[in-house]
């Protein structure tokens, strides 16, 4: 077992509470949410290898905005709102695909340059003239770390991203995650749920051992979880030194090589790094991935992510990756599950909280971070839908 690289200890007397049950079911709140969680933190838009040749493009939606991420001719990667200027229409309406060196608007047809520069507007002699860089796409912050492609809609609290993962850098650079390809493209799932339920099951470990068969097959005790120090969480888990009783974690574990990148701790161990406030980058020796989770609704969560593979992957380590994609598959249903039960208990009479274990900080320092970012979370009892707004300004005005 590796020792934890995020030190903070948790004290003894640490509170226990969870958010207020009336943050799931608020209307108001998820409003906040969006503006001060979602558009002002750093958002994984995709890998690096999804844009790989000049005019592949990638999009993302979240929370009422949309970005486009394009490789452009200087083999630049750029993120750009996907908005016309002249119309505001999606530039591109596909989650992913290529263009013949511009990227043209399918309501009117204004041209755009791969750099974002407008190319030029459709009949251009009814409008005056058109400066290329003014009326060209409004750029976005973005970033790669990596390989990974981070966004961001406005400026926020958050770091550079280097910054923000530099704790966890040096582990996983070990993974060569920017030399990685993609598998099946990006995967998207719809939960009945708030996208706080999703990530308070992801964020603890104490749940494995009963919830998760294949998981506690796979690594049983050696699972531990460290908690959100400035935006970043850590949890680690080496293969079980017991033969896995399931078929596929017994197969998994034989098929799991020591690949010659990764030092020995790392060979045989899943390591998974937290980003607030709703991704994490999950790495096993055969594979990288991400996953997050989008609010669509106070009760309905978007979940999306993507498996990449290495190149030199051969059929030995296909067969193992596609075993440890079963036994994820497997964890995120049963986890799904999870957060229904959970979600749906926050709207009875009966339920007084959280009370949280000493192996449950994941979900305490998360909820910490979200506190942070909307000081009305403070509140137990919930206030009028109509004052949220008001007294979160109020109180983070306090703070200063």
């Amino acid at each position: 077992m590796t020792q934890p690289m995020l030190d903070a200890r948790i004290p003894n007397d640490w509170d226990r509470r969870g958010l207020p049950g009336w943050s799931y079911h608020s209307k108001a709140l998820l409003e906040l949410e969006k503006e001060h969680v979602f558009r002002s933190h750093w958002q994984i838009a995709g890998h690096v290898s999804d844009v790989a040749e000049a005019g592949d493009y990638l999009t993302l939606d979240m929370v009422g905005e949309r970005a486009l991420i394009v490789r452009g001719k200087d083999g630049v990667v750029r993120g750009f709102h996907n908005l016309c200027r002249h119309r505001g229409s999606r530039v591109v309406a596909e989650e992913r695909g290529s263009c013949k060196g511009a990227l043209v608007c399918p309501f009117h047809g204004w041209v755009y340059n791969l750099d974002g520069t407008l190319r030029g507007a459709a009949r251009p002699r009814s409008f005056p003239e058109l400066d290329k860089v003014e009326f060209g796409l409004k750029p976005l912050d973005l970033e790669v770390w990596m390989g990974f492609i981070f966004v961001r809609f406005r400026p926020g609290p958050q770091p550079s991203v280097a910054e923000l993962m530099q704790p966890v850098e040096d582990e996983m650079a070990h993974y060569r995650s920017e030399t990685v390809v993609p598998t099946t493209g990006m995967w998207t799932q719809e939960s009945p749920v708030n996208w706080k339920s999703v990530r308070d099951v992801d964020n603890e470990g104490y749940h494995v051992a009963m919830a998760h068969p294949a998981l506690q097959d796979l690594y049983g005790a050696t699972y531990y979880d460290e908690p959100f120090v400035n935006g970043v969480s850590r949890s680690f888990a080496s293969f079980n030194k017991q033969p896995g009783r399931r078929w596929s974690v017994k197969r998994y574990v034989q098929l799991s090589r020591q690949p010659d990148h990764l030092p020995e701790h790392l060979g045989r161990a899943w390591v998974y790094y937290g980003i607030f406030p709703n991704a994490v980058i999950a790495v096993t020796p055969e594979s990288v991935q991400f996953y997050q989770e989008f609010p669509l609704a106070i009760d309905r969560t978007l979940l999306r992510g993507a498996v990449y593979r290495y190149r030199d992957e051969d059929r030995q380590a296909a067969a193992a990756r596609y075993l440890s994609m079963r036994i994820d598959r497997d964890t995120t249903a049963e986890d799904v599950q999870l957060t229904i039960w959970s979600n749906e208990s926050m709207r009875s009479e009966a339920f007084d909280g959280f009370f949280l274990s000493d192996l449950e900080y994941g979900v305490r320092t998360h909820h910490d971070h979200l506190r942070a970012a909307l000081p009305v979370l403070d509140l137990e009892d919930a206030p009028d839908e109509k004052d949220i707004a008001g007294l979160n300004a109020a109180m983070a005005a306090r703070r200063f």
